[in-house]
């Protein structure tokens, strides 16, 4: 792997670093008390990043999308994770999955993603069913030529600003040396659609205007164009374009680690306590030294599964680990930064009691750390028959 950055990469920080002082920054505040990102609001800043040839980074190009490798696009969401999580994610990144769609489908979906004309939402999690997706109960039946779906999703994320929903549903079950377990399907279904309707979620302690949806199917009915991929084999989606979702956590909570660790270092550096600065205080310094050491090791489990995800050789393993480190990171820097500004860290005048709260669901969704660790640890055992 190699360890320099090149002057593409400084350029694309560069250019989302001033993107993110100028665009973002000036309406966190607002955001956090009202808890909504205006329309206005949104539009501006996704026309914006479109100009700024921001949005849609992670798309190949002949698809119109930035064409950018994963390691450059963990760098550019590193950079945007600096800022509130309902702002920097109208910096949009269409579903990898997206790329799986074929024939009219790339005219209806694929295209009009990257070109900032549809948005889509993610759902796979349900009340019954989280870390245990093939526990799900939306069931999808074939009917003709149809599929009729039926049952509930929750914790479906920027359900308020998609035109699509990219959908998994159970549409059979098959056998396994553990018994049976359900056969999945993705499938597209427009906002709107008869018998799919969007309710609002849950208050969230983190991600303040960032909104869940619980997303209700009825005797829904969707033609069968609208697999995404083949049937029977959502799981084959999934896991050819989701790999690169949990390096974007891992790489959107790095940038909120640095974040909070130039505001500890500017406050240690500058407050004064029994006559000199507190940054000469072993008990501050030491800190400052356990973040940074934290923050590298955190940079550099996921940049290397970032480059060998673009060598085509990232196992589960690399993203577990890199997701791990970084979220733990993020909660241990959020902390600590807030240790060392004493009563005033978690003060709303400063972005560090909300960079606290906000780092406190990294560690559970896109796989819980417990999760993370499983599969750590299987890898490992496996070869030793354990």
């Amino acid at each position: 792997m190699d360890f320099g950055v090149s002057e593409e990469q400084k350029l694309i920080v560069e250019t989302a670093l001033r993107f993110v002082e100028e665009e973002l920054y000036p309406y966190e505040e607002e955001v956090e008390q009202s808890n909504e990102v205006r329309r206005e609001l949104g539009d501006q800043i996704i026309k914006k990043s479109l100009e700024m040839g921001l949005y849609a980074a992670n798309m190949p190009e002949d698809v119109g999308g930035g064409g950018l490798d994963t390691l450059t696009m963990c760098m550019l969401d590193r950079t945007l994770g600096r800022a509130s999580m309902a702002l920097n994610y109208l910096v949009y990144r269409p579903s990898n999955v997206l790329q799986a769609c074929v024939g009219d489908q790339r005219e209806a979906y694929l295209y009009p993603a990257c070109r900032g004309e549809r948005v889509d939402c993610f759902a796979m999690t349900e009340p019954g069913a989280g870390s245990d997706v093939r526990g799900m109960k939306t069931f999808a039946k074939r009917d003709g030529s149809d599929f009729v779906i039926n049952g509930v999703k929750h914790f479906i994320s920027h359900a308020d600003w998609a035109d699509f929903v990219i959908l998994m549903a159970a549409t059979g079950e098959e056998d396994s040396p553990r018994g049976k377990r359900k056969k999945i399907t993705t499938f597209l279904v427009d906002m709107g659609t008869p018998g799919f309707t969007v309710r609002p979620g849950y208050n969230n302690v983190s991600h303040r205007g960032y909104h869940n949806f619980i997303l209700e199917f009825d005797d829904c009915r969707i033609p069968e164009t609208q697999v995404l991929g083949e049937i029977d084999k959502g799981f084959d989606v999934a896991n050819d374009w989701l790999g690169a979702t949990r390096l974007q956590v891992a790489s959107l909570c790095l940038g909120r680690c640095d974040r909070a660790l130039e505001l500890a270092l500017d406050w240690a550096a500058n407050r004064e306590q029994f006559g000199q600065k507190i940054a000469k205080f072993q008990g501050v310094s030491f800190k400052l030294a356990d973040m940074l050491s934290r923050l590298k090791a955190s940079e550099l489990v996921t940049y290397e599964a970032a480059w060998k995800y673009d060598q085509g050789t990232m196992t589960d393993t690399d993203a577990a680990i890199s997701k791990l480190q970084a979220t733990e990171t993020l909660a241990f820097i959020a902390d600590e930064a807030i240790q060392i500004h004493g009563g005033m860290g978690v003060m709303s005048e400063l972005p560090l009691e909300r960079i606290w709260r906000d780092a406190r669901i990294e560690r559970i969704w896109e796989g819980t750390s417990e999760i993370q660790r499983h599969i750590i640890s299987r890898a490992m055992l496996r070869p030793l028959g354990a």
